[in-house]
This record gives structure tokens, C-alpha cells and sequence, in this order.
């Protein structure tokens, strides 16, 4: 018999692990924040005693979602300028809505309520591109979720900063201050290639090469955006970021809605990930990822939920549903993206791209115990034949009922345990009636 902090029994455990294996009332025992074993529940507790046992049920146990493009803050800005398309969207609310709001409270309080959507969404761990990302860094420290923060980097003046350099100094300053933490990483986060000159990208590549650190970007978001860049210098973006050695296994390329087979092939060739955004490019109408063809050429393809202002929802569950229906009918074919492709999408692979993979991502020995509970039990789930399929075309976000980061219990049946949810609603609505009121 073996001491030990957590024992969670399931009814099915969804490892993502490299055979994608299912296991049946399976328990996984977790001390000082990391799995130590995986076992059948009819004998796990006559191997440990754990500090806390949760017998969960008709449930599901699955790795924490990984949401790989988002930006937190903008929470607030929800539903703010619907139904335009996305340079009408962008420079002509967007940004002017942010000129006047943005500044250090904002960002926070954003912050805080995107972090407790998406941890009643099942997400434990993001990948951010914001303003203030000190701030940000600060709020995920004290939810306790675990979070890739972007080093913005604009070639033109912000409330943040008022050049390149400044983004730059800014960004790596914060680098330093959290580059032992557990659950706080860093990354490059250049805004997009017609935002910031190649001067500033070669910089960028140049430090992530020395310091071993992702960049992620907007990339080739919609066509408008590539015939903009042949319009002014004859190279489409993919091009010039070539030229300028960024595609590479160190590039997140996130949106990517228009590729050629010659890019596809440049891009498998050079490792490097892509962010699928799906449900915000619907809504601006900014063109199909062409999942099928990146799947087929084995490049390794994660899922973000964008921003709240574009999608408008935090909704892993909901991306992965609407990525596997997006998929299958761009392509034309209903055994495209399955549904074990889009689960990895959502886990293990977004912990590949972000550099965390030997961390999250899968339920496997060793691993930090980001773990989240699916609740099957309801009638609107009965019956299920395949758990996995279930939870990318049944399931929906209020079936999450707990959520563990390195094993401490962020969400207890619903309920936040270390956020206060009426604060974060009464603070959002002063926010909402502020920003109405202009």
C-alpha cells in the first residue's frame, strides 16, 4: 500500500497516448502533482490510499484541453462589433475600441473572466497574444491554470509600448521573471507579417533561435491578406517569412486559411505547427483552413478558439465539433478528421507546439496531472458506444464537472475553487455598462 495525494476512478480514460488507447474503469493515482500510475479501479485501492479519492461515475477522464490561440483579454469586447468582415471588424472597431479602453485593469479582469470560461470549458492550459502580458502572467499565476504568454511585438505604438524594441526589451524582461515557473512559459508573439516588418522578424527569429523559444503569429489569414502582400512586394507572406529562415519547427503559424500544396509541402518539410481557428474564421468569413491536406501531410495541427471578440465563446469542446464538421465538408470526404485526430488536436498536439509535450497533453506516467471530467450520466448523452466520438459530437461544455491542474482541483463539480465567480460576473458588468455608454 502506497500513500499518495489522489485517486480518481473513471468509466472510461482517454489517454491520447501514441496508441490513443481507451481504458475501461480504469483509476489514475496522482501524488505531489504528477500521475504515478494508471490502473484497473477493482484494484486500485489495494495499491494506494489516497488523501482524496473521487469515484466519478459515468464519466470520462481525459487530458485538459489546450487552447492554442486566444487572446484572454478580450473577453470583454464580447459580441461587441458582430457580423463585419475582418479588416472592416478590425481597424474600424477593434482597434479603436482598444485605444480607449485597453490599459492594465482591463487586461486583468479580461483575463480572469476568459480563464474561468475556459476552465468550466475543460481548458487548463492557453496560449496567449495580448497587451500587458506581465498582467496576464499574474492572473494565471494565482488561478492556478497553466498558460504559453505571447511576447506581443508591433512595429507600430500601443498603451504597452511604442516600438519594436520597446515590445521586444518588454517581452524578454518577462521571460526572465517567469522562465523557472511550472506552469507559466514563454513565447514570441509577433502580431502578423503586414503588422510587423522583416526587419523585426529577423530579430525575433534570430532570439528564438538562441533561446529555444515558439513563435506564433498570424499567418495568411485570409486571401485578401496574401494578395495585399504580392500587391506591395510580389511575395506572398509564407515567402518572405522562408526567406528570412522563420519557417521552422519554432513557428506557429496560426489561421493559415490560404495555402497552396506547394506551402503545405514547405510547411511539412519544416516542421513547423499550425493553430486551426475554425469557428472565428466562419464568422468573419475569412476562409477554410484546409485541414484535410495538412492531416494528410502529417503536420502537426493544434486548435484555438481565437479571441471572444471574433468566435465569441472560450468553447474547446465546441471548436472541436465544428473542426471535425468543417473538415469533412471542405474536403468533401466524412472519414476526414476523425475523431481521434481532432481530440490529439486539442491536447497532446497544441503541447507539442507549445514545447510541453513531454509535461501535458496525455494521460501517461510521469505527466503532470492536468486532468479534466466529462460527465456522460445525462439522458441527452445515453447511449454510448464510443466515448471518444462521443465527446467530440454529443458533448457539450456544461458537461465538464472538474478540472485539475498539476492535481489541485480548479473546478469541483462546476464550481470555481480559487476564483471568485460573482466577483469576476458584478466586475465584467461594470466593464459592459462602461464600454456601452461610450
Amino acid at each position: 500500500m502506497h500513500n499518495i495525494d489522489l485517486l480518481i476512478d473513471a468509466r472510461w480514460v482517454v489517454t491520447v497516448n501514441l496508441n490513443n488507447d481507451v481504458l475501461d474503469n480504469h483509476s489514475v493515482a496522482i501524488d505531489k502533482g504528477r500521475i504515478i500510475d494508471i490502473l484497473p479501479s477493482s484494484v486500485a485501492c489495494d495499491r494506494y490510499i489516497a488523501k482524496t479519492h473521487h469515484q466519478l461515475g459515468n464519466t470520462v477522464l481525459m487530458p485538459g484541453l489546450i487552447n492554442c490561440h486566444t487572446h484572454a483579454a478580450m473577453s470583454l469586447l464580447k459580441g461587441i462589433a458582430d457580423d463585419l468582415p475582418l479588416m472592416d471588424w478590425l481597424q474600424n472597431h477593434i482597434w479603436p475600441a482598444e485605444g480607449r479602453w485597453v490599459n492594465e485593469e482591463f487586461v486583468h479582469d479580461g483575463t480572469e473572466l476568459a480563464i474561468a470560461e475556459m476552465l468550466r470549458s475543460g481548458t487548463t492550459c492557453f496560449s496567449d497574444m495580448y497587451f500587458f502580458p506581465d498582467v496576464i502572467a499574474k492572473v494565471v499565476n494565482q488561478s492556478g491554470m497553466r498558460a504559453a504568454i505571447g511576447m506581443i511585438v508591433l512595429d507600430f505604438p500601443t498603451v504597452w509600448a511604442q516600438n519594436a524594441d520597446e515590445y521586444i526589451e518588454k517581452g524578454l524582461r518577462l521571460r526572465d521573471e517567469y522562465r523557472e515557473h511550472s506552469r507559466i512559459k514563454t513565447l514570441f508573439a509577433p502580431h502578423a507579417p503586414y503588422t510587423v516588418s522583416e526587419a523585426t522578424l529577423s530579430q525575433i527569429r534570430m532570439l528564438s533561435d538562441e533561446m529555444e523559444l515558439p513563435v506564433t503569429m498570424h499567418i495568411h489569414e485570409t486571401q485578401s491578406e496574401v494578395d495585399q502582400a504580392v500587391a506591395n512586394n510580389d511575395k506572398r507572406p509564407l515567402s518572405s517569412l522562408h526567406d528570412i529562415g522563420l519557417i521552422s519547427p519554432n513557428l506557429i503559424a496560426v489561421h493559415m486559411t490560404a495555402l497552396t500544396d506547394e506551402e503545405i509541402n514547405l510547411l511539412a518539410d519544416n516542421g513547423t505547427h499550425i493553430v486551426h481557428c475554425p469557428e472565428s474564421n466562419l464568422k468573419l468569413a475569412s476562409g477554410f483552413c484546409p485541414l484535410g491536406k495538412l492531416l494528410a501531410a502529417e503536420i502537426n495541427v493544434c486548435l484555438g478558439t481565437d479571441g471572444s471578440a471574433s468566435n465569441n465563446d472560450l468553447d474547446m469542446l465546441g471548436e472541436m465539433k465544428t473542426a471535425a464538421l468543417l473538415a469533412k465538408a471542405v474536403s468533401g470526404d466524412a472519414s476526414c478528421a476523425d475523431a481521434n485526430q481532432i481530440i490529439r488536436m486539442a491536447t497532446i498536439n497544441g503541447a507539442k507546439a507549445l514545447g510541453m509535450n513531454d509535461d501535458i497533453g496525455s494521460i501517461e506516467i510521469g505527466k503532470a496531472a492536468d486532468l479534466i471530467a466529462v460527465d456522460f450520466s445525462g439522458l441527452e448523452s445515453q447511449p454510448v458506444y464510443n466515448p471518444v466520438s462521443h465527446l467530440i459530437f454529443n458533448t457539450s461544455r456544461d458537461q465538464v464537472s472538474d478540472v485539475w491542474v498539476k492535481g489541485r482541483h480548479l473546478l469541483k463539480d462546476r464550481s470555481l475553487t480559487r476564483l471568485d465567480e460573482n466577483e469576476i460576473i458584478r466586475k465584467t458588468r461594470v466593464w459592459n455598462d462602461k464600454i456601452a455608454n461610450k
